[in-house]
């Protein structure tokens, strides 16, 4: 059950990625960002509200736990973090081509290995450091590939956003690590709808004041905002994933490594999108430096048995 919920949540994170890339199109993205918190928002709220008055939800995978500001603050803290990485995330995907953004953020189990062996003293064995060194050679080639469309991996601004967005997203990872262990494990022992029910919550005020201070202001001189249906879309596919993910993790025979490989492999999934609904240019040598990057996952999986 819990794999079929893993590759699930790929998918839809795969779709989530293609529907932002088409909402961004010539687009501005502050308003598109706080309208896809307030989506997100939204989904969750009925539950908040119908775990705190009602008994109707308890016992089921959408109660919401209750707690104070000792819980809370936990949960503002990953808002923040997350949002962070939306905002770059954001910003550097309405300016490059999908086929460029996915390989660059399938890299992020490494970035969490790297991090895990930082922050928490773990070892890599050799089969993880050959998915670390295959993932660090498929960046380098896909800077290679990328200069045909243009894009100077030095000097882009709009990869460096990529590569921040892909960084914090790993923190967030790291950070969910954790928010969801135990107590007697060293961490907090935070409940998975609580946390993603309330950090949609909190995200949505930050980009409400964003709106406000940042990009009404000067609106009139920036990219204008346009409707699509594609934003709605966005909140959608991004909670159901995020839902599957938080909910295949609460199995108990789930393991985190072989789940967070799969969802990266929502890669495959925006690749495909890029190249049959937005005819992104360079595919072939992409295709390799994608196989790359998918070789190394398997590595990763195979050294976190």
């Amino acid at each position: 059950m819990w794999l079929i919920l893993a590759f699930l949540s790929a998918a839809f994170l795969g779709v989530y990625d293609s529907l932002k890339k088409k909402a961004l199109k010539d687009n501005a993205v502050i308003p598109i960002l706080f309208l896809n918190t307030l989506f997100s928002s939204l989904i969750f709220l009925p539950f908040i509200i119908g775990s705190a008055t009602s008994d109707l939800l308890d016992g089921s995978i959408f109660h919401v736990a209750s707690g104070g500001w000792e819980m809370h603050k936990y949960i503002v803290l990953k808002a923040f973090i997350v949002l962070s990485s939306w905002v770059l995330g954001y910003f550097g995907m309405k300016h490059l081509p999908l086929t460029i953004v996915g390989p660059i953020n399938a890299t992020r189990p490494v970035m969490v290995l790297v991090g895990a062996l930082l922050v928490f003293g773990e070892r890599l064995n050799v089969w993880q450091w050959i998915g670390v060194l295959l993932a660090v050679a498929s960046f380098l080639m896909l800077s290679r590939s990328s200069k045909k469309e243009g894009i100077d991996f030095k000097h882009d601004h709009w990869i460096y956003m990529i590569v921040g967005a892909a960084a914090l997203g790993a923190l967030s990872g790291l950070y969910d690590k954790y928010l969801m262990a135990p107590v007697e494990s060293g961490g907090v022992g935070l409940d998975r709808m609580m946390v993603q029910s309330w950090y949609n919550i909190y995200q949505c005020a930050m980009m409400l004041a964003m709106l406000m201070l940042l990009w009404w202001p000067k609106h009139r001189q920036t990219t204008p905002f346009h409707w699509d249906w594609a934003i709605i879309g966005v909140s959608l596919f991004l909670s159901t994933a995020d839902f599957m993910y938080f909910y295949s993790l609460s199995l108990p025979s789930a393991m985190i490594s072989i789940v967070s490989m799969i969802r990266r492999g929502s890669v495959v999934v925006s690749f495909l999108c890029g190249a049959m609904f937005f005819h992104e240019k360079n595919l072939k040598a992409k295709s390799v430096d994608l196989a790359l990057v998918l070789l190394g996952m398997l590595f990763l999986y195979i050294g976190s048995k």
